[in-house]
């Protein structure tokens, strides 16, 4: 087993990238930094699979230098969707703040594995990245071996194209292209799930549901919300009649609401209007009850 060694270069770079792409997306102030797109691409995008190969290949003669960057390349396009995957049946499920501290966990641990695995070999057997060493390895190489004249063009239409692909895939991700503007709105029982509705009233009785509201307008909206039973209007809370979404809030809050009269087979409105239109309803939602004479 080695002795006291450093901490490799190349592990240190990517957990110090890692803690930094979490600075820039998780600090507000730094959020809107154009680092913080091009920082996450990269985390996104080869990170976790360079750890990973790291952590299955400790052994300088595991694998030549392009291999090593394939194969990361590759566990890449395994690992991400697993985590995705992983994530979409938890409670947190596929968003930003998620995604990043899964990839950033599962990063850390691998370059922590990929430490321990090469402190097990001796130090000159061990993968390791030295830049001194290969400054003068690839000075040596081109003193010793000069490419022909073939061989640079094909070297530089390569290097063009990646970072071509790189700039092209950052600049879709940076600047993505608008959906459908619109907005959710739904309803649900007082378990959170879409069953369970409050149906059958005594009139006078108080019934509750949850109403849910998610702008996806690409701008900020003023929304205007009325409860309305066969088309006469029920008093809800004054803070629950007026809500401010900016682009991709939410807001889910319960509603309480009192039948003032008795009826079979009776539509209860739930109407959602934008601050554009006030007479015609943007979104509306419905639930039939019935609500009988108080003993």
């Amino acid at each position: 087993m080695a002795g006291n060694r450093k901490f490799p270069m190349d592990l240190l770079i990517v957990a110090g990238f890692v803690f930094i792409t979490n600075v820039f997306v998780l600090v507000p102030a730094l959020s809107d930094s154009f680092l913080r797109t091009y920082m996450g691409i990269f985390l996104v995008l080869f990170l976790p699979g360079y750890a990973l190969a790291g952590a299955i290949f400790p052994a300088k003669n595991d694998l030549e230098g392009i291999e090593r960057v394939a194969i990361s390349l590759g566990l890449n396009i395994a690992v991400v969707p697993i985590i995705g995957f992983i994530l979409n049946y938890s409670a947190w499920g596929i968003r930003e703040t998620p995604l990043l501290i899964g990839l950033s966990i599962f990063t850390l641990l691998m370059c922590a594995v990929a430490y321990y695995r090469r402190r097990l070999l001796p130090e000159t057997e061990a993968f390791g990245i030295s830049f001194k060493t290969c400054f003068f390895n690839m000075k040596a190489n081109v003193l010793e071996k000069p490419e022909s004249k073939a061989d640079k063009i094909i070297a530089l239409i390569l290097i063009l194209s990646i970072l071509a692909s790189m700039g092209s895939l950052a600049y879709i991700i940076g600047h993505p292209k608008e959906g459908e503007p619109f907005t959710e709105f739904y309803v649900l029982g007082t378990n959170g799930t879409t069953a369970d509705y409050p149906t059958e009233f005594v009139q006078g009785e108080k019934g509750t549901v949850i109403i849910g509201i998610r702008n996806h307008e690409y701008r900020p909206v003023d929304y205007t919300m009325e409860v309305r039973l066969e088309n006469r209007s029920l008093p809800i809370p004054e803070n629950q009649k007026s809500v401010s979404l900016e682009h991709n809030m939410s807001w889910e809050e319960p509603i309480t609401f009192t039948p003032l009269f008795e009826g079979e087979n009776m539509k209860l409105e739930f109407l959602l209007f934008k601050e554009t239109e006030k007479a015609v309803p943007y979104r509306s939602l419905h639930l039939w009850i019935n609500v009988t004479e108080e003993a």
